[in-house]
């Protein structure tokens, strides 16, 4: 896993009762492994509105980089290399299984590690000046936190193939093309486009039926990794889950009286 630096946001959309109502959050963390790794990173907070009725948080983690640190490295004894990148493959592992809706948007670089974390979530955005990139061959090694996996999951095995071996970087518009990114915006002065863009696509997310979103990642995660009729029938283990929640009912209430759903996750 080699180095990657700029800004990368991960975002994790989440429900919190507040007030008896449920408040709609995004969770932004910059998730950064620094080189110092035992300290951790400062909190910042932003709040916007979306509308009279519900907030979205935006909570920074925020770091120095993203990925690995090379003269860190540098420095590692061999024996010291492969527990780090274990850690490291654990903690991308662990964002792609979060039951939530994660959004990557990427506005700066997002190399070797740093792209690896941003394969692990379920939607990405770049900038058109973003650059990313698994360039671990050009140091003679091999993307170690799941580059080799998720690639070529998301953009097909010859291509994913061809940027791996040439240790390739595109722009965001090219990452778009290959089918990398889900969108590409262009940049603005203050270099947050990607991430505006991502909160805009949260604010999409964050009204729909929580328990139902996270289903609906849990059957398509799961039956993507299967055949047909077992995804089938992942999708009806899954849909029996949403049956008895008295959100359904509530978006049913809605539908029929011409309102805004308020669901509760229950």
């Amino acid at each position: 896993m080699a180095a990657a630096v700029g800004r990368l946001a991960l975002w994790l959309t989440c429900r919190v009762p507040v007030d008896r109502d449920i408040a709609r959050r995004v969770i932004a963390p910059y998730l950064y492994w620094r080189r110092h790794r035992e300290r951790r990173p400062a909190v910042t907070t932003r709040q916007y509105s979306s509308d009279s009725k519900d907030d979205l948080t935006v909570r920074y983690l925020d770091g120095e980089d993203a990925g690995a640190d090379l003269k860190e490295r540098a420095k590692m004894a061999q024996n010291e290399v492969g527990p780090f990148v274990s850690k490291a493959r654990a903690l991308i592992t662990e964002l792609d299984n979060l039951s939530v809706p994660t959004i990557a948007a990427i506005d700066g670089a997002a190399l070797g590690g740093g792209l690896e974390m941003a394969l692990a979530c379920d939607i990405r955005i770049a900038s058109s000046s973003a650059k990313m990139g698994l360039v671990e061959t050009k140091l003679a090694i091999i993307p170690g936190a799941g580059g080799t996996q998720r690639l070529p999951r998301v953009i097909g095995v010859s291509l994913a193939k061809e940027l791996i071996f040439t240790a390739r970087i595109v722009d965001g518009k090219e990452a778009y093309r290959l089918g990398l990114v889900n969108h590409s915006v262009e940049q603005n002065d203050s270099g947050d486009a990607a991430y505006l863009h991502a909160l805009e696509l949260a604010r999409e997310i964050n009204p729909q039926g929580p328990i139902a979103v996270r289903m609906a990642k849990l059957a398509i995660n799961q039956g993507i990794e299967v055949d047909l009729s077992t995804g089938l029938a992942i999708e009806e283990a899954c849909y029996a889950q949403v049956v008895p929640t008295k959100d359904r009912l509530e978006g049913l209430a809605a539908f029929k009286e011409k309102r805004r759903p308020h669901y509760k996750g229950e």
